[in-house]
């Protein structure tokens, strides 16, 4: 039975984007939760699989190798999970990058290039190639994993946060040029306990500390926001990109 904080999505099959940690396996374990058959994908064959293997749900779960970038691999995930599952219904596009660290001007070419092309290309790829294989004529939601830092500058996110700004105006347009059968949101965590932040976990407290509701993110609150977006429940919103951030955006608590 389905949990009441997840909506149904039995019989719906979903492919999540680097999925083979942290927020991408918490997206892919909640919409599993949900009843949904779901491709993980990850760089490596292994990594995809070992991910895959951690999914419990009604739903069926399954590993594939295919880079965010790699136009031949994602055709070929796309064109897998329709095989396999005989639909694609939901589309997470939720792998990024950060290798840009440091203040603009002093980002080299390829880091800045790296950053776009995994951060912004790879979404609006994925959601040709689901919306051209399927989605078009079947009708779908599609999920763009941004961040707050598109909403506010930082000190040395700057290539990052430009980027994933950019995600938040194309989420817009995608949904504006793919509607009524397609719904495309996003969500915007703040820190949230994942590989990519790690290095501020060396001060999580005075982190938490600084957000209202007094932590920093889990995977799992990103998860449960992406499954309400990607699910009937959500059918009436499209192009909106839902703040998780445990109030950071408001200022800093107690001052």
């Amino acid at each position: 039975m389905t949990s009441p904080l997840i909506p149904s999505l039995n019989g719906r099959t979903a492919i999540v984007t680097g999925a083979s940690r942290g927020i991408g396996l918490a997206i892919a374990q909640t919409l599993a939760a949900g009843g949904a058959n779901v491709v993980l994908t990850s760089r490596t064959k292994e990594n995809a699989e070992e991910a895959a293997k951690q999914v419990e749900g009604p739903g069926t779960a399954v590993g594939f190798q295919a880079h965010a970038t790699d136009e031949d691999a994602a055709r070929a995930c796309v064109a897998f999970a329709i095989e396999r599952f005989g639909s694609l219904d939901i589309l997470v596009n939720n792998a990024g990058t950060n290798p840009a660290y440091g203040p603009l001007i002093d980002i080299e070419k390829s880091r800045f290039a790296k950053t776009l092309d995994t951060n912004l290309w790879g979404p609006i790829l994925w959601t040709s190639l689901a919306v051209k294989a399927w989605m078009g004529e079947h009708g779908g939601s599609v999920v763009n994993t941004a961040s707050i830092g598109g909403i506010h500058v930082a000190p040395n996110l700057g290539v990052y946060n430009a980027s994933k700004a950019a995600l938040i105006h194309v989420t817009k347009q995608l949904a504006l040029e793919l509607a009524p059968k397609v719904r495309v949101n996003g969500v915007a965590p703040a820190v949230v306990r994942t590989k990519l932040a790690a290095a501020l976990f060396e001060r999580e407290e005075e982190v938490a500390g600084s957000y209202p509701l007094g932590r920093i993110g889990e995977p799992e609150d990103v998860s449960s926001a992406v499954a309400f977006l990607a699910s009937d429940a959500a059918a009436w919103i499209t192009g909106e990109t839902l703040v998780i951030d445990g109030g950071a955006l408001l200022g800093q608590a107690g001052v």
